[in-house]
């Protein structure tokens, strides 16, 4: 498990952050500062009315919480396009987060204590604060498939280090050897990035926990750590893999749909009893997010979403950093692209947005064989509380949603990744035994 002390967590985000602000302060494409409860001036509302299938909401106002990042696009466009007033959601508030740990402690107090009802937030989070912090949570969609990557500093490059990371095994081992350690940041301990960063060592021969120190940072701060030599290489969303790529501070190793394909990501979650308490107004808030994830998925409307969430009260970076990546055009940096590539980021398409159990099953599994959860975790128990799929398909039948675009399992059947690993969500337990690289 990732181990890293609360004074140097906060020195080197600190740090990180002074760089940061500098680097991006002239970067925001629009100067006009507002509050997050006002409309950016670039958006233009979708939908100006209530709509008639809009359910009789116990509540207007609902706290949503998002890191800056492009995968949370859906909660952002739903504010700035008018889709959760659509639905009778007129006082929703999308508020940035510094963090994954400040999400998650803003969740744990609620807006009743001045937090947040729900959030983007990293797939495994539900589950660690439903089982580790005793605070019931919903997963009621999947935000977004694909779209992160592993990068690496440019001091490496002559590595070659790509989808597979066993060039980096001696350097590792050196740096050990030197007592100076080679560090991968992650977002957050027993999240998604640090998964995709465990998972691609490991099929290297690289023991995550053993060869390396894997160093927690904030999504916005990566490019700034990088840049002062606090991390070698990290794994995060975009579009700070892309930004790296832009400064010439590093190169992408891989897109994670590469290691992959159409993983899932992000998720759409909120407080349980929120839920149980305002059942209409939380599908009302679903219903809004998934036709702002159908939006935002579709080609033409590309320009325009990058313009609005690279506003300075969100991602508060230069458009051209998100749009490249976010049409699938990829530079790695280090002379390899793609064009159109099939592992870009999906909001909507091959049911990206719908939560699959399978997937959070898979989830689980990687939490129990990295030793954030115990091995006798009863998984599909607590999946089957934390997942709410059923709320989703009564949204998206709600908006009208095709039944070819409803799945109709709740798994997606055997998975296969870049290795040639294989895990069937009907047998977790053989894929944990198989793993030569664990903590169990």
């Amino acid at each position: 498990m990732t181990h890293v002390s609360r004074r140097k967590f906060i020195f080197t985000t600190g740090a990180a952050a002074a760089v940061s602000i500098f680097a991006h302060a002239c970067t925001s494409n629009n100067s006009q500062s507002t509050s997050t409860g006002e409309q950016a001036p670039s958006a233009n509302p979708a939908a100006n009315v209530t709509s008639t299938k809009a359910p009789k909401v116990e509540t207007t106002k609902a706290k949503l919480g998002f890191i800056p990042l492009t995968d949370a696009a859906p909660l952002i466009i739903a504010k700035e396009k008018g889709f959760f007033a659509k639905y009778g959601m007129t006082d929703m508030e999308v508020i940035k987060q510094k963090s994954w740990p400040v999400t998650r402690d803003n969740l744990k107090i609620g807006s009743s204590g001045d937090g947040i009802d729900g959030a983007h937030i990293l797939s495994p989070m539900p589950y660690l604060m439903t089982i580790n912090d005793k605070v019931p949570m919903y997963i009621l969609a999947r935000l977004n498939t694909n779209g992160q990557a592993i990068s690496v500093a440019e001091k490496y490059k002559d590595l070659k280090v790509n989808l597979e990371s066993k060039g980096l095994k001696e350097t590792a081992a050196k740096a050990k050897a030197d007592k100076k350690a080679w560090k991968a940041g992650i977002t957050f301990p027993g999240g998604t990035h640090d998964l995709w960063m465990r998972y691609w060592l490991a099929a290297g021969g690289i023991n995550p926990d053993q060869d390396v120190v894997l160093e927690p940072v904030p999504p916005p701060q990566m490019v700034a750590n990088m840049k002062v030599g606090t991390v070698d290489a990290f794994c995060v969303g975009e579009p700070w893999n892309a930004q790296l790529v832009s400064q010439k501070l590093g190169y992408s190793a891989l897109v994670t749909g590469e290691l992959w394909k159409d993983h899932p990501e992000k998720a759409f979650a909120m407080r349980q009893d929120w839920v149980d308490k305002n059942p209409n107004a939380a599908q009302a808030i679903l219903m809004a997010i998934l036709e702002a994830q159908q939006w935002c998925d579709k080609a033409e409307n590309k320009e325009e979403m990058c313009k609005i969430i690279s506003d300075r009260k969100y991602l508060n970076v230069a458009a051209a950093d998100i749009l490249e990546r976010s049409k699938g055009n990829i530079d790695y940096g280090d002379g390899r692209t793609e064009k159109e590539f099939a592992h870009r980021m999906k909001f909507w398409a091959d049911n990206a947005s719908y939560p699959y159990k399978s997937h959070d099953t898979w989830f689980l599994t990687e939490e129990i064989r990295w030793g954030y959860l115990p091995k006798d975790t009863k998984v599909q128990d607590i999946v089957n509380q934390v997942n709410k799929e059923d709320l989703w398909k009564k949204a998206a039948k709600a908006i009208n949603v095709a039944d070819a675009e409803i799945p109709s399992s709740t798994s997606r059947g055997i998975e296969t990744f870049f290795d040639g690993v294989k895990f069937d969500p009907e047998k977790p337990e053989e894929y944990l035994n198989s793993l030569k690289i664990k903590k169990v």
